[in-house]
Parts: structure tokens; sequence; C-alpha cells
């Protein structure tokens, strides 16, 4: 599996999280201090995510990193 597939499955999976629980890209973004843009990309695969966002974006919605990969 390739890089890009990678943050392909780790967007799907966040957006995934997000629509279960009902919740706007605005209101994820500000809550993990980035802007909705990046969210959206991160979502879509189109933008690399960091570690520190991806650990972020797991304690607001209570998975471990491990459920990314």
């Amino acid at each position: 599996m390739g890089i890009r597939a990678i943050q392909n499955e780790i967007g799907r999976r966040l957006k995934s999280l997000r629509l279960e629980r009902d919740l706007s890209q605005e209101v994820v973004a500000c809550e993990v201090k980035i802007s909705r843009d990046h969210l959206s990309n991160i979502e879509n695969g189109k933008h690399p995510l960091n570690i520190k966002t991806l650990y972020k974006l797991a304690e607001f919605y209570g998975v471990s990193m491990k459920y990314f990969f």
C-alpha cells in the first residue's frame, strides 16, 4: 500500500467518524485547531497529515491511533 492509498484511507475513516457523529467540518476543525479547508483536504486524501494532527483528531473522536491503520 503506497502513501497516497494510506492518505485516502485515513481521510475516508476521518470523514466516516465525523458523519457518524453528525458534525460539520467547521466544528471538528475548530476543536483540533486547523482550518476547515485543511480538514476537507485531509478527508479527501489531498493533503498529507502530520502525526500531531492525526493524534488530535484521534483524541477528539475517542479512537486509538491504530484505528486509522
